[in-house]
């Protein structure tokens, strides 16, 4: 009987490794057990989520390859395809914030390229604790920089993305990394291990003991110990990883790859067994051909350490001169560990001795499905109740440097934008743009979550989170595709956590059969608490829409132009930045009723591709009055607008109500807008017009641009 001890060690319950008796019919070694305690970890098996991500609409007739593979694929037209996905690095960028959020990038940019696909554009969103904190803006400059070098040395644009501060992440910081790569369609490779005798070779960085136990690392919460598993963060090394890319993109043009598989998170383990589960077969492994930058490693360190910049190729029999030509032609490491065989078995060798014999399905496919137990937050929904500011003025300003609201200059200017030459709309506007060369075709690409909505109603925070990235996409012109999310939460062993993200994933599911968006990739992070209080209900959107004409930007173009408010200003208050930062709460019932965004959005897309708009703008965080002015202040130009004040002023000014973009329009196609918003039944209002060097509004706001410049630049 195995000792308890152990079974902590490699992360296992007495029950799962009563499971694995009986699969394997006889006690597993400890390398076996190593293997196991990798595989069936809650960040590889998805063990908690299974059951509910099944209720996610995958499928279009654009969706190629959807998830369980490393990235989704969705068709752009009869060529060209896109392949993306969203990924977590949370735990190892709460204790080394430069390699955890430098390896997340290389990660999820193996992904990409994993597919076949050339990456072309990369995205984030970010989550710490206030930035005034010491510990905070550590982490928050660590994992910054950890993004610039890696992305910058890749020769991969940072397009744009999200930075947002609150309490929660204190102690457990968010870093999800989002990478978009196209592909001719025909040229897709999956990670599938086929063809017995083709041969499998191990590429690219040696193998050393750095992040032994990342992927159990990461499925516990975080504490004032942790910091003693920093071993369990991986060193990054940018300048192999482009070798790599560039070396794997190559080995593909010869049509002798049968498979391909990057080594993340359970490394050799995780690469091996899912190929061979994937592709019904097994594999032979010999691990003293395993290139290792340490000496004495044992055969369970080397089958589960998450070195990074390392990828499993299966080459068909008899062109692996051919390969390993290019391999060295790009100065990589290369190493021929094994063979494709018939029976599905993994049969690993160290020294000539078998250490392993176990069937891949086993590892990558049967870990055991937790029915965990739901317990709904029984939260008052008091009303809201507090004080007009007698300073409205001075309430925008404070709006404005509000660091979740301020200007990420500080953070974008880190990031190689430009480099590809084709990024059209830069960060900073509602989503940034990458133009496809010789498509006639381009990418709107956002990533959206606002977590208080999801703290104060998961179901509607769900929706809320899939329709403003839509809106996002909507504002630039792009009609959306697809989505990738990164589901993350606390600690799903706790019933109230995971009715949280049930009710999340509902949430979405709704949205997304809503506007017809499929989710084609996606993470999901559990544990992520800190001495035992868990961040807000995060599930990250990332959405890729395509634009077929020229995009459109927030910020206002001309004198004269007339600004219009498609959608209704509601009496909300909930979950606004206002009511944190002016009243220190974090109260209400925020909804949304997805017929009415639906038809907002639709409008916008019409005007756009009929060419009636010179701005537009998502009304998001700090309202309608911050909207305004970000377009204000994108644009160098002032605005005097007129709404209605049958509504408190700091409702109407700083409420975040859904569904709603301000757009900007030449007065002769005033006319045609409203035509068209009449025509999708949206509530359209002609609030104001552009000019002049200040921002009025009613007789509650008159402020110079360049003041509210100054205040957003305050970050």
């Amino acid at each position: 009987m195995v000792d308890e001890n152990i079974l902590r060690e490699v992360a296992l319950s007495r029950e799962e490794y009563d499971k694995i008796v009986k699969i394997i019919g006889r006690e597993p070694n400890y390398t076996e057990l190593a293997m196991y305690g990798t595989m069936w970890s809650e960040h590889c098996s998805y063990k908690s989520s299974k059951p509910v991500l099944s209720r996610f609409p995958t499928s279009s007739p654009r969706v190629l390859h959807g998830p369980g593979e490393n990235a989704g694929v969705v068709s752009l037209d009869d060529k060209w395809a896109v392949v993306f996905k969203i990924e977590s690095h949370n735990h190892p960028s709460a204790l080394e914030p430069y390699q955890g959020a430098a390896t997340g990038v290389g990660g999820i940019i193996r992904d990409i390229f994993t597919m076949g696909a050339r990456p072309i554009a990369s995205m984030n969103s970010l989550r710490f604790g206030p930035i005034s904190d010491k510990k905070n803006r550590f982490l928050f400059n660590g994992v910054v920089s950890g993004i610039g070098g890696y992305g910058n040395c890749m020769g991969i644009p940072t397009v744009g993305g999200e930075v947002y501060f609150d309490e929660c992440y204190s102690g457990n910081p968010l870093v999800n990394a989002m990478c978009i790569g196209i592909i001719e369609k025909d040229k897709i490779v999956t990670g599938a291990a086929k063809g017995v005798g083709n041969q499998v070779f191990l590429l690219g960085a040696r193998t050393g003991r750095d992040g032994i136990h990342g992927v159990t690392f990461a499925s516990e919460e975080l504490s004032k110990d942790s910091g003693e598993d920093r071993p369990a963060v991986q060193v990054g090394d940018p300048f192999t990883e482009k070798l790599l890319l560039e070396a794997c993109l190559e080995i593909l043009k010869t049509g002798h790859i049968t498979g391909m598989q990057d080594l993340g998170g359970g490394g050799l383990t995780c690469a091996i067994s899912e190929t061979a589960s994937k592709g019904g077969s097994g594999m032979e492994i010999d691990l003293s051909k395993v290139p290792r930058r340490e000496d004495g490693m044992e055969p369970w360190e080397v089958l589960i350490s998450e070195s990074q910049e390392r990828m499993l190729v299966i080459v068909e029999k008899g062109h692996e001169k051919e390969i390993l030509d290019i391999f060295r032609k790009w100065d990589l490491n290369v190493s021929q560990i094994g063979v494709v065989i018939k029976e599905e078995i993994l049969r690993i060798s160290d020294g000539g001795k078998v250490v392993v014999e176990i069937p891949p399905r086993s590892l990558a496919d049967e870990a055991p499905v937790l029915a965990r137990e739901e317990k709904p937050i029984e939260r008052e929904i008091r009303e809201i109740s507090v004080p007009v500011p007698d300073d409205l003025n001075r309430v925008l300003l404070s709006l404005l440097s509000s660091p979740n609201i301020a200007s990420k200059e500080i953070v974008w200017k880190q990031y190689d934008n430009m480099v590809q030459t084709n990024t059209i709309v830069l960060p900073g506007s509602d989503s940034a743009v990458v133009r496809l060369r010789g498509t006639g075709l381009s990418l709107g690409i956002t990533t959206d979550c606002n977590a208080r909505y999801c703290y104060l109603d998961p179901f509607e925070g769900g929706k809320i989170a899939v329709s403003e990235a839509a809106r996002n996409l909507a504002c630039s012109g792009a009609e959306p595709i697809g989505l990738t999310n990164c589901l993350n939460f606390g600690n799903p062993e706790k019933p109230e956590i995971f009715w949280q993200f049930s009710r999340v994933v509902d949430g979405m599911s709704e949205a997304c059969l809503a506007f017809g968006v499929p989710v084609i990739s996606g993470n999901v992070s559990f544990y992520n608490e800190w001495e035992g209080k868990p961040i807000h209900p995060t599930p990250v959107i990332g959405m890729v829409g395509i634009i077929k004409g020229k995009p459109v930007t927030q910020g206002f173009k001309n004198r004269g132009d007339i600004i219009v408010l498609l959608g209704d200003v509601k009496d909300d208050l909930s979950g606004s930045e206002y009511l944190k930062i002016e009243h220190g709460l974090l109260e209400g019932k925020p909804t949304i009723d997805l017929e009415e965004e639906k038809g907002v959005q639709k409008t916008c897309l019409e005007a756009i591709s009929n060419r009636l708009l010179r701005s537009a703008h998502d009304c998001s965080e700090g309202g309608l009055s911050v909207c305004i002015a970000e377009s204000c202040i994108s644009g160098g130009i002032g605005a005097e607008l007129k709404v209605h004040d049958d509504l408190r002023p700091d409702v109407v000014l700083f409420g975040e109500s859904q569904s709603r973009i301000m757009v900007s329009v030449a007065p002769e196609d005033l006319d045609s807008v409203l035509s068209i918003a009449e025509k999708n039944s949206t509530l359209v209002q002609e609030i104001g017009k552009v000019g002049n060097s200040d921002l009025v509004i009613n007789d509650w706001i008159d402020l110079p641009v360049e003041q509210l410049e100054n205040a957003w630049r305050s970050l």
